[in-house]
């Protein structure tokens, strides 16, 4: 298994940039499918994108296509979803989770698959 830990959260203006990094430890990370997911308050939690193990093919929510971009630096056990074009509905609690293996497609946004979650980190955008 391995631990994550969200950062780069903040409080920014509506148009503005985030990056924000999840840190896991353990050396089989390379193995897992990395999510990332947002809860807004009063909401249940949404899928938000999805980082496979090669970094590529990232499935994205239609809410945030084209503004965000996953990414992850497998040596440096690190997944990073940098948003840009931030809007106040944005705003939410975010959180990497992982899946062993793969997923394609819709089965990427199942919050069955995720067994290992972050603590989340907040990101608010003001209008």
């Amino acid at each position: 298994q391995v631990q994550l830990v969200e950062s780069g959260g903040g409080s920014v203006p509506t148009g503005d940039s985030l990056r924000l990094s999840c840190a896991a430890s353990g050396r089989a990370f390379p193995n897992y499918t990395v999510g990332w997911w947002r809860q807004a308050p009063g909401k249940e939690r949404a899928f938000v994108a999805a980082i496979p193990r090669s970094g590529t093919n990232i499935v994205y929510a239609d809410s945030v296509k084209g503004r965000f971009t996953g990414s992850r630096e497998n040596d440096r056990n690190t997944v990073y979803l940098q948003m840009n074009s931030l809007k106040p509905e944005d705003t939410a609690v975010y959180y990497c989770a992982a899946l062993v293996g793969a997923c394609s497609g819709v089965a990427c946004r199942d919050r069955r698959l995720y067994n290992m979650w972050g603590q989340g980190t907040r990101v608010t955008v003001s209008s």
